[in-house]
């Protein structure tokens, strides 16, 4: 007499068919990231499977962290030149508020020294450290409106005496030095004498027939005085630096 019994669970093919189960398909391979846990069964069941997703990984892919690398770098080299473009800013505000200024020259009142268009650079640190000197080419404030700006050539200075006799300038008796400057810019005026007051000075154009000065609108007070015209720097073909008379 033959008996049959019933074959006793293969635990392993229990196993195996669980994990078939949970595997995915090679389709949903690429989109999730499966983590296989075992854990201990009761009964028949000896193994069991746990599918665990990772949801950051799903959703951002393999290349996500690459890119949040890229952007900040970027975002840090865009935040790095903001702060040395502001720092120009700066620096150039500092230096136009209380160095050197550029100035464009506008009519035909200081030729033959200076022509239209030229131009200039302005030195304001000069008459920080000390007063302007007869001769200096200063930039200066009109002082009939102060929105306006000029350049002149200092001729007179605080408790100078100046007069005109037929167009030559005397100053404290001593004429001034004229022979830069062409007949056809001299004038035959006659006028003054003038005193000139604290802290102000007298200046004129070089070119003494077309120039509003201070033949005109008396003194220029010294807080006018900007600065002192240091370099002509264009046109290159006659860039000059200016120091008194000369």
């Amino acid at each position: 007499m033959t008996f049959w019994s019933a074959p006793k669970p293969d635990p392993f093919a229990a196993l195996e068919q669980t994990l078939d189960r949970a595997t995915p398909s090679p389709a949903h391979r690429d989109d999730t990231s499966l983590s296989m846990v075992l854990v201990p069964g009761q009964g028949n069941a000896t193994t069991q499977a746990v599918e665990r997703f990772d949801y950051a990984t799903l959703h951002a892919g393999p290349a996500a962290a690459p890119r949040v690398s890229v952007v900040t770098r970027a975002w840090e080299e865009l935040m790095a030149w903001f702060r040395t473009l502001l720092s120009a800013a700066v620096y150039a505000t500092l230096i136009v508020t209380f160095g050197f200024q550029v100035a464009r020259v506008e009519g035909q009142s200081m030729a033959p020294t200076l022509e239209d268009q030229d131009r200039l650079i302005v030195n304001k640190l000069a008459y920080r450290i000390a007063d302007p000197q007869v001769g200096d080419i200063v930039m200066l404030l009109y002082p009939e409106d102060p929105d306006k700006s000029f350049v002149k050539r200092i001729v007179a200075e605080p408790g100078d005496t100046i007069r005109s006799v037929e167009g030559r300038v005397y100053r404290n008796e001593v004429p001034l030095p004229d022979d830069f400057i062409p007949e056809e810019f001299r004038d035959t005026q006659t006028w003054g004498p003038e005193i000139i007051p604290p802290a102000h000075y007298f200046v004129m154009g070089d070119h003494r027939n077309n120039s509003s000065d201070s033949r005109s609108w008396r003194f220029v007070p010294k807080k006018y005085v900007i600065g002192k015209v240091q370099l002509r720097w264009w046109p290159l073909s006659h860039a000059k630096w200016f120091e008194g008379w000369k």
